[in-house]
């Protein structure tokens, strides 16, 4: 049995970059290179048919440790919450008063670069505070 050596996870998006550049800022994650023979990303999608371009865009962690993510471009809009999500990890090994101030700090951040803010969920007996937010295009988060 091989083993996996790397995980992508897709997003279906109706902006892929605009979304892409988000998830970016957020992470330090960058747009890879363009395909050999391309100086940018542009003069490679303006090869492709019309119904193609700006279908898909990607980011990746520029160290190589985390996911590639990879935004695709469907024709439906978000309907229902999202079944994954993606976790933006700023309070580990934080407790109380302490944790939620580096959420908020992070919230604030994020709400600068286009994120939504939904709701803080308090600490309890079984799970720490986390903030819940929506990226550009309405997809929960969750900054813990």
């Amino acid at each position: 049995m091989a083993s996996v050596r790397q995980v992508q996870v897709t997003f279906d998006c109706a902006e892929p970059e605009r979304v892409a550049r988000f998830w970016c800022e957020v992470l330090g994650y960058v747009v890879p290179s363009p395909p050999e023979g391309f100086a940018a990303w542009d003069d490679y999608e303006r090869t492709l048919p019309p119904e193609r371009r700006g279908a898909g865009f990607a980011c990746m962690d520029p160290t190589g440790a985390g996911p590639r993510l990879y935004f695709q471009r469907v024709p439906e809009g978000k309907v229902a919450k999202n079944r994954v999500h993606l976790d933006v990890r700023v309070g580990t090994g934080l407790v109380g008063e302490e944790r939620v101030a580096a959420l908020e700090a992070e919230c604030a951040r994020l709400v600068a670069l286009g994120a939504t803010r939904l709701y803080l969920l308090r600490a309890d007996e079984y799970n720490e505070s986390c903030l819940v937010m929506q990226d550009v295009e309405g997809n929960e988060f969750c900054v813990d």
